[in-house]
């Protein structure tokens, strides 16, 4: 089962992305992301216990033409270790593009594995002139358009939130 964060899940969330990641950076970075405004937060239950969380918050676009609506970052997702490669973290992420395009949102970048993210129909940002603020390996940025059109005329550096730099 997918659902939206509640109240009380922030202490599963946290040992989910520390025990998933195998480390506290990507559990930090979620506790300093939550309840941004535009942000999403959504956990899979099994046996009534979380055991993956996905975080969507804002991204920025310096652009050198128009600038879009919403755009979202994707991440982390992450699953438990016993509860991976049974399609969690791809429900997470489907789900999370629905609930994206229901709040508005125009597009959605991320940082990862190009074969996995391209199952969902993310491409390389670069085909749309969109480049990471980050140094990362070639194709690893990528972007899903939600609405479509939506990045027509806008390109340049992809920021994320602040907090992303701080939890380094």
């Amino acid at each position: 089962m997918i659902r939206a964060e509640q109240a009380g899940d922030s202490e599963a969330i946290y040992r989910v992305n520390a025990i998933a990641f195998g480390r506290h950076h990507e559990a930090n970075l979620v506790n300093r992301l939550r309840g941004l405004p535009k942000s999403l937060s959504l956990v899979a239950l099994a046996d009534d216990a979380i055991v993956g969380p996905i975080c969507f918050s804002p991204v920025t676009i310096q652009t050198v033409a128009t600038a879009p609506g919403l755009i979202l970052g994707l991440g982390p997702v992450a699953v438990l270790p016993e509860h991976q490669r049974q399609g969690i973290g791809s429900q997470l992420i489907g789900q999370g593009l629905k609930d994206c395009t229901l709040a508005g949102g125009q597009a959605v970048v991320v940082l990862g594995d190009p074969a996995f993210y391209a199952r969902f129909g993310f491409i390389p940002a670069a085909q749309k002139q969109l480049r990471c603020e980050y140094t990362v390996p070639d194709g690893a940025f990528r972007v899903l358009e939600l609405q479509s059109g939506a990045l027509e005329g806008c390109q340049g550096l992809v920021q994320y939130r602040p907090e992303f730099a701080d939890c380094a």
